[in-house]
């Protein structure tokens, strides 16, 4: 079967909703009080909703706690790496709706900021770091990743695809999907390098000098706090080359026990 994303929006729509729904974490009905078939929270209000252009080489599917929520809890838009014929994980974003909100995702003048990509509100993500959060998240997740990798792995057997693709946007991601089964098709020797170059002597420990508080002394040990001082640019600083995505890639079934980060402590 030659799978497309077109060709499973134009399903009936019973079918389709079915096949999608495998994407959503089980335990987010439970926790959030949704009913699984009607969809709809305990306030009565419609909370799962997909996007599902025609003709679009993508899909996405979402839920919130209530209606009106600007946040999501739980946010997949998957499309079709058509040269490799396997699922592409365009972004997952898990939150949840009771913690503090930081504002990193809109600059001081109120313009997006991209997740820090292209601009950067500095303050509110001092205030994320300090309170135990990675870049380009603004509240606090759920600890559903161990989850959702078992529902993307539903997921591709129903589709009767074998792998799916993913950008670790953030060095903590990429460390995070090691975690759960995947490895690398780009950017595997780059993680080793920084976890060397992270070392006693190496050339990203000299740029935690204490410049900015995302440059502190001891956040190589941690993943969150290497990942804070790479997106706060040592980096490019030390290689003079930008921080590059790396692309990874799991096949259904195959657990491939990468790990760029011995000894790692989120």
């Amino acid at each position: 079967m030659t799978f497309s994303i077109a060709k499973l929006t134009r399903l009936p729509k019973e079918e389709r909703n079915r096949i999608y729904l495998q994407l959503v974490p089980s335990s987010l009905f439970t926790r959030f009080l949704i009913d699984p078939k009607t969809l709809l929270n305990s306030y009565g209000e419609h909370v799962v909703t997909g996007i599902f252009p025609l003709d679009e080489n993508f899909s996405c599917i979402e839920v919130r706690h209530r209606a009106g929520d600007k946040d999501c809890i739980f946010s997949c838009q998957i499309s079709l790496e058509i040269f490799m014929q396997s699922l592409h994980l365009d972004f997952i974003i898990v939150n949840d709706p009771f913690s503090e909100r930081f504002q990193i995702d809109v600059d001081e003048e109120g313009k997006d900021t991209f997740f820090g990509s292209r601009s950067r509100n500095i303050p509110e993500e001092i205030r994320a770091m300090e309170s135990g959060l990675a870049p380009g998240m603004v509240r606090k997740g759920l600890r559903l990743m161990g989850e959702f990798t078992h529902c993307l792995d539903t997921f591709l057997f129903s589709i009767e695809l074998e792998n799916i693709t993913t950008d670790a946007f953030f060095y903590h991601n990429a460390i995070l999907w090691e975690k759960h089964g995947f490895t690398y098709f780009r950017g595997g020797k780059m993680m080793e390098r920084i976890d060397q170059e992270f070392q006693p002597g190496g050339m990203l420990y000299a740029k935690l000098d204490e410049s900015t508080p995302f440059r502190r002394r001891g956040m190589e040990k941690t993943v969150r706090g290497r990942s804070w001082a790479i997106h706060d640019g040592v980096y490019l600083d030390a290689f003079d080359e930008e921080w590059e995505s790396p692309v990874m890639y799991k096949t259904l079934g195959k657990e491939y026990h990468v790990n760029t980060f011995p000894d790692q402590i989120y």
